[in-house]
């Protein structure tokens, strides 16, 4: 059984009463989320692209990667495309999947879908009104160190310039 506690713009909040694999009945706090996007921006000279944007819920500023919400049917290579332009203002000539990942597998069913992009040329930003954010550029090996010292504290993007450093040391 699923009741509807909350409808909004980014999630909606249940009470799912399910039967764990043990066989015991329980109600659980479930957060649907359409799923999103996000791209790790690597520059023809190892510089990545990250911005700084004010997040309510974490308390101010944090470091990301270009990120945002599926849209209905929407597919996440074209959302990621979409959020990289819209954000930092590039467009992209090759997209590579690093990883689908949950957010919060404990209560939110919300996946992102983490790419690699290259190639990348001018577009045009062009920011929701309540995006407020700036652009960073960084070498990849000064982002790895950020995330070492404690200042890039986002979960996707500490994935995705891992996952990037990863691969460019293979």
């Amino acid at each position: 059984m699923v009741r509807n506690v909350y409808s909004g713009k980014v999630i909606t909040l249940n009470i799912d009463t399910v039967q764990l694999p043990n066989g015991v009945t329980v109600d659980l706090e479930t957060i649907r989320h359409p799923g999103a996007a996000a791209v790790v921006p690597v520059k023809d000279d190892g510089t990545v692209v990250l911005i700084r944007q004010f997040r309510h819920a974490a308390g101010g500023f944090i470091y990301e990667i270009p990120a945002g919400k599926l849209a209905p049917g929407e597919d996440p290579l074209d959302c990621a495309a979409r959020e990289l332009e819209e954000e930092v203002g590039y467009r992209a000539s090759s997209f590579e999947l690093l990883s689908s990942i949950f957010t919060a597998p404990g209560f939110a069913d919300e996946v992102i879908h983490v790419y690699k992009a290259i190639g990348l040329t001018k577009g045009r930003q062009h920011l929701d009104r309540d995006e407020v954010l700036e652009i960073v550029e960084m070498p990849l090996h000064q982002a790895i160190a950020r995330i070492q010292d404690g200042t890039i504290r986002d979960g996707k993007t500490i994935v995705g310039l891992q996952a990037v450093f990863i691969r460019n040391s293979a």
